[in-house]
């Protein structure tokens, strides 16, 4: 079946979810710290799409195109017996592939049980090896160990592993090629990820991006980069090879090269609001229309409707220095 387009002919391929039942429009889960700490009030439980429900939505816009799910957060591995939701969206027709993005601290006793029920490959965000600058730029009193365990859990699983380093100007670049050696050695896909402007709340500042083609660059004067083609249209990382034959590398630009041209992502929130940008403002409540008993064809064409009418290109109009609206937070959209 062929995909609903946009306004722009951008077909709708590409479901986030964001599973995290710790989670509010007015707050992300857990960062900034000094602004929504332990005592802050999160959404009710109530509040939250059931397996059930997430299920019966991504079923729905399967048949309008989706055929990749990647389930996010927050912290999706917070969610409870996450896996019964993953065996559920793999019995989905059409549906090809199902990914996880997670921080890894809690991969390590999941990994095995994900993949059993379907799971076919994860994404761990680690944005340093040194342990002093991991704990203090996740803000966690965990060692980064715990997340490197995690990753070898999910490979002994079976899970290809994909490892995403967000890189920031006078914080962490000195990571950038011991986690290139690491991941060389240990055979796991890289990706470094410039520095974006997501949310209203992480401080974000030009000067503190470090560009893609700077990151190419270093790594290709360190280790030699031949450039690949792209696998899929709407593909967003520019991807290479090692000349050595070392494995993979890849570069995401959302800033100095945006690509909302071929975007074809849609973000389902943990309270059923879709979002059709990762910087919107808001979503679209289909919560509501689930438990108002609306139909599975009221449910198709509330999507559809909403995809056609999407011409959402924030990151073009960034670069254009168009006035931006406040966005919503990335722990609440998902990645």
């Amino acid at each position: 079946m062929s995909s609903v387009l946009d306004k722009f002919g951008r077909p709708l391929r590409d479901l986030r979810i964001s599973v995290t039942d710790r989670c509010n429009f007015r707050c992300p889960y857990c960062m900034p710290r000094e602004v929504f700490g332990e005592n802050f009030p999160f959404l009710p439980r109530s509040e939250v799409l059931t397996f059930e429900e997430i299920t019966r939505l991504a079923a729905a816009m399967t048949g309008l195109g989706v055929r990749k799910i990647r389930l996010t957060g927050g912290e999706p591995l917070l969610r409870r017996d996450l896996s019964s939701l993953v065996t559920m969206l793999a019995d989905i027709e059409g549906l090809e592939d199902i990914a996880l993005t997670t921080n890894g601290l809690l991969l390590e006793s999941a990994a095995h049980a994900l993949q059993a029920a379907g799971l076919h490959r994860v994404t761990v965000s680690l944005d340093a090896l040194d342990d002093a600058l991991f704990r203090r730029l996740g803000g966690t009193d965990r060692p980064v160990a715990d997340v490197l365990r995690g990753i070898r859990a999910a490979a002994d699983a079976g899970l290809p592993l994909k490892i995403n380093c967000v890189v920031q100007h006078g914080v962490n670049e000195t990571e950038v090629l011991p986690l290139a050696s690491w991941c060389r050695s240990e055979g796991y896909t890289l990706r470094f990820i410039e520095y974006m402007d997501v949310g209203n709340h992480n401080g974000w500042r030009h000067e503190s991006v470090v560009s893609a083609e700077v990151l190419r660059s270093r790594l290709h004067e360190a280790f030699g980069l031949v450039p690949l083609e792209p696998a899929w249209r709407g593909e967003v990382a520019r991807r290479y090879r090692y000349a050595d034959g070392g494995g993979e590398v890849g570069f995401i630009s959302s800033i100095t090269a945006p690509f909302c041209g071929d975007c074809n992502r849609a973000r389902l929130t943990a309270d059923g609001k879709l979002v059709s940008c990762l910087f919107a403002f808001g979503g679209t409540d289909l919560r509501a229309l689930l438990r108002s008993g609306g139909s599975d064809e009221q449910l198709s064409d509330c999507i559809r409707s909403l995809w056609q009418a999407r011409e959402d290109r924030y990151s073009d109009l960034r670069v254009a220095n168009q006035t931006l609206q406040p966005k919503v937070e990335m722990s609440y959209v998902g990645g």
